[in-house]
């Protein structure tokens, strides 16, 4: 199985500066910061610009490219019950 990661993404990654998940959500899959949901040891793992995107196995099986239209903005993180309340930090 291999994922392609879109440009959009790789560089969205690179301005960030941090790691994301590409996990399961309430629209879909969902492409977050760690911040927002932690990765697992099960998780795939892509490296971007000094950074890693990480892939939930489930969501893994379903896609075959990780695009920009599956980042999750600020309102739709806090109406899905996926995703913790805010000021909760992974560790």
């Amino acid at each position: 199985m291999e994922i392609t990661v879109d440009p959009e993404v790789e560089q969205l990654i690179k301005n960030e500066g941090c790691d994301y998940r590409v996990c399961t959500a309430c629209l879909g899959p969902a492409l977050v910061p760690t911040s927002v949901k932690g990765p697992k040891e099960s998780d795939l793992r892509i490296e971007v610009g000094g950074h890693t995107l990480y892939i939930s196995r489930y969501v893994a099986r379903y896609i075959s490219r990780v695009t920009i239209d599956m980042v999750y903005d600020e309102d739709e993180i806090d109406a899905c019950p996926a995703f913790p309340p805010r000021g909760y930090r992974y560790q």
